[in-house]
């Protein structure tokens, strides 16, 4: 209830450049901001801006989750992830699938690794892709 009455008051101020506090944004002084009674109320039951700044994750934490959504926001690259769910792959065999370009493949991959959802491992010439526990868990 809380998150629709705040979205309600973002989507009014960006509709008529007033705040949700009434005040004209580029006038608007930082102690003279009033928050909403109901958004006031629901602040102090969680504990005020102390309680609510706590529950940030650190930026490091925001950085990795970050890279994560990056990379599951791609539908090549979610398809990549599908291909490898049940078994390793080498590339040749995600490309069957993709047919795609090997640069833009090797790219998709590239942010797949970063994001720690996936692994290769070296078997001769050849790497071997698979999910890691977090790449499981982010497509289950």
């Amino acid at each position: 209830m809380i998150i629709y009455l705040c979205i309600s008051y973002l989507f009014e101020m960006f509709q008529s450049d007033i705040s949700c506090c009434s005040v004209k944004l580029n006038r608007m002084k930082k102690e003279d901001r009033e928050i909403p009674e109901v958004v006031r109320m629901e602040l102090n039951r969680v504990g005020g801006f102390k309680a609510l700044a706590k529950r940030i994750p650190a930026k490091k934490d925001l950085e990795e989750k970050s890279k994560v959504y990056h990379a599951l926001s791609d539908p090549l690259r979610l398809t990549i992830l599908y291909l490898l769910k049940d078994q390793p792959l080498c590339v040749c065999v995600i490309n069957h699938f993709m047919q795609i370009a090997d640069s833009k493949l090797s790219y998709h991959i590239t942010i797949l690794k970063e994001s720690r959802l996936i692994e290769g491992v070296y078997h001769g010439n050849w790497i071997i892709y698979s999910l890691t526990d977090l790449g499981k868990t982010s497509i289950s």
